[in-house]
């Protein structure tokens, strides 16, 4: 423990007694301080002055004088009777040339001038007292004394100090018991008994102890202030005892009550329960309804009388980019830009109370245009009048309903196609029948012709060689050659109309399109006045792709199909700056396996593009093509393999065809 806390621990008399004797010690030591101080000074400014002078006129006489400056022997002489004067530190006597005869050190030899006339620059730079005294001598120049007081003071002093200091010692420990009796009697025994008295009260809780009054000083004050205390806190606890009888009267009081109100709780209690009850069917059913209007696939938006937004479901969201918070409660202008030029419509429907319907408009939607319905029905309710809105996209609809216009117009065609077929056929199979007949009638290996050349006397080497000046072989080629372009267009004709019946197999789309490839070149060499072979064959085909249902020789006839057009579509471009390249693509896109053929040819306009699936649409010349090829591609995509088959083009820029055929677990589930 540190001197600062004991000093702090000790009680309250203690502490006054320690700072009493330390007072006492400092002011004895200060007086003691201050007189030796005041005896230094009062030595060294006025007592050793006088006594240096009161020596020195001694010494000035005239018989002393002329002795001592006779010679340097006489002169330490008188300097020795010196010596025991105890107020000079110090003596010089110079003679009348100023040369110093003798010196008086005591103590530590002090440097004194050896000349008389430097005694004056040396008396300004010493702190010493000093005197300097002339001496006269008849006829000469006088001698100088100098005389140097001593700066301490006797030991006599000293001692006489030391008995003072212990007389008034001895007489301030008796002054300080004298006191430290009194602070006992009048500090702290009131200070003990009021310890007493609380650790009394404290110990008992008897709260009507009083301390006594004493002097009219501050202990007797907080004796007072102590007694006060305990009576108020004596009031206290007669109030608390009352408190605490009327709080058993109240208690008793609050028995009963919550008896009573336990009936009237548990009453509240099924109130509430049934209450909160009806309140969380209540919300369930606003979220089962704002659930199946949200799940609506159509924007649903309800407006009160003002056209203020009421309700606005998740699809309308997703439709105007307006979340649910900002839409509600703001005109529907401003919530749905687009329905703004409805509005008179939208009028009549809340004040007449009409359906309304709008077929079709077009907005745009992720930067493409898409097609909707609107209808707007009268709501009439509790709150007022107001319109509910839908708003169906109807795209995909429009685009099924062109595809059943497309798909109708193809089995009327191939009805009519099957029917002009079996037509065709006979008189085609006639002129082919009779075309070889004549051929065979004009052969000289047989040995009929020859016998009838001889009945009708003719020869039949100058019947072929007429034949041959009047080119008439020439003429039966072209007839079969038409008639067996003609019985083509007839099989392609009853292969479009006819229903599919046939085994779907799984196969490698990517040896099946090496396949096709290979056989395109070798017919498209030469027939179309182009090399095929030169053309660049890009095959992108997708690892992840394993075998898939199809019918390979019809897939095949698809691709060979779609490979003319697009060599043909290459051919046809009027600068060559970018070499021929046709990219064949193989993707997995489930439920689909996709094909892509895409050229770099001349391309097809938007209006060319929408019809080339058409029967017998052509953009050829006359005679190069018969407008089947991809209306039976078409057909055999879709009908024969229930798959999707479309076109992308725009002129300049390519044409690419896409082939999604299901795969094997679609193809089975449209078995069964």
């Amino acid at each position: 423990m540190s001197l600062r806390q004991r000093l702090e621990n000790l009680t309250v008399s203690q502490k006054l007694l320690a700072a009493l004797l330390v007072l006492l010690a400092t002011v004895l030591l200060v007086a003691n301080l201050a007189f030796i101080s005041a005896a230094y000074w009062i030595s060294r400014e006025n007592t050793a002055p006088q006594a240096l002078h009161s020596l020195g006129r001694l010494i000035a006489t005239p018989a002393l004088s002329r002795e001592a400056l006779a010679s340097p022997g006489k002169a330490a002489a008188l300097l020795d009777t010196l010596e025991s004067f105890s107020t000079v530190r110090a003596a010089a006597l110079y003679g009348s040339d100023g040369q110093r005869l003798a010196q008086l050190p005591r103590g530590e030899k002090l440097q004194l001038p050896e000349r008389a006339e430097h005694l004056n620059e040396w008396r300004h730079d010493d702190f010493r007292a000093s005197k300097l005294i002339a001496l006269p001598q008849p006829g000469q120049a006088p001698g100088h004394l100098l005389l140097v007081a001593s700066s301490q003071l006797s030991e006599g002093f000293y001692q006489g100090i030391l008995t003072a200091s212990l007389v008034i010692l001895g007489f301030s420990l008796l002054l300080w018991m004298v006191v430290a009796r009194q602070i006992k009697r009048l500090v702290t025994r009131p200070i003990r008994r009021l310890e007493e008295l609380s650790r009394q009260v404290t110990r008992e809780e008897n709260y009507a102890l009083r301390a006594r009054r004493g002097n009219n000083d501050e202990l007797g004050s907080l004796a007072e202030a102590f007694n006060t205390m305990l009576s108020r806190m004596e009031a206290r606890e007669q109030e608390l005892k009352r408190a605490r009888d009327e709080a058993q009267v109240a208690s008793e009081q609050a028995r009963q009550l919550t008896k009573e109100t336990r009936h009237s709780n548990r009453k509240l209690e099924m109130e509430v329960q049934v209450r909160n009850k009806i309140e969380k069917k209540l919300t369930g059913f606003q979220n089962y309804l704002n659930s199946i209007i949200d799940s609506m696939p159509s924007a649903l938006i309800a407006l009160d009388e003002q056209l203020y937004v009421t309700q606005w479901n998740q699809e309308a969201s997703l439709l105007s980019g307006t979340r649910l918070h900002e839409a509600l409660n703001q005109p529907v202008f401003l919530a749905f830009p687009p329905l703004k030029p409805f509005l008179n419509l939208l009028r009549r429907t809340a004040e007449r109370h009409t359906v309304e319907k709008i077929e079709r408009v077009t907005w745009i939607k992720d930067e493409v245009p898409r097609q909707y319905a609107l209808t707007f029905y009268p709501l009439v309710g509790v709150s007022g009048r107001g319109v509910v809105i839908r708003i169906d996209d109807i795209s995909q609809r429009l685009a099924m309903e062109e595809l059943m216009v497309q798909s109708e117009k193809m089995l009327s065609v191939g009805g009519l196609a099957a029917g002009m077929a079996h037509e065709i056929n006979n008189p085609l199979g006639a002129i082919l029948h009779n075309v070889q007949n004549i051929r065979r009638r004009l052969s000289p290996e047989l040995a009929k012709n020859l016998e009838q050349a001889q009945t009708a006397q003719v020869e039949l080497a100058a019947v072929q060689h007429y034949l041959e000046l009047r080119e008439i072989p020439q003429l039966l080629d072209g007839i079969q050659q038409a008639g067996t372009r003609a019985a083509k267009i007839v099989s392609h004709m009853l292969s479009f109309s006819r229903l599919s019946s046939r085994t779907l197999m799984p196969c490698e789309l990517t040896g099946l399109i090496d396949q096709a490839v290979e056989i395109a070149g070798n017919d498209f060499d030469l027939t179309e006045s182009f090399d095929f072979k030169g053309l660049t064959i890009v095959r992108e085909f997708d690892p992840q792709l394993g075998p898939v249902p199809v019918t390979a020789n019809e897939l095949e006839q698809v691709l060979l199909n779609l490979l003319k057009n697009a060599a043909q579509a290459i051919h046809l471009r009027e600068r060559d700056d970018e070499p021929g390249r046709i990219i064949l693509r193989t993707r997995l896109n489930p439920p689909w396996a996709e094909i892509q053929v895409e050229d770099n040819g001349i391309g097809m306009p938007e209006q060319v593009c929408k019809r080339i699936f058409e029967p017998f649409f052509t953009t050829k010349e006359i005679g190069q093509g018969t407008g089947l090829g991809l209306s039976v591609a078409y057909f055999i995509i879709t009908n024969n393999h229930k798959g999707q088959m479309e076109a992308q083009s725009s002129p300049g820029a390519g044409t690419c065809f896409t082939l999604r055929l299901p795969l094997q677990q679609t193809i089975a589930e449209q078995g069964t």
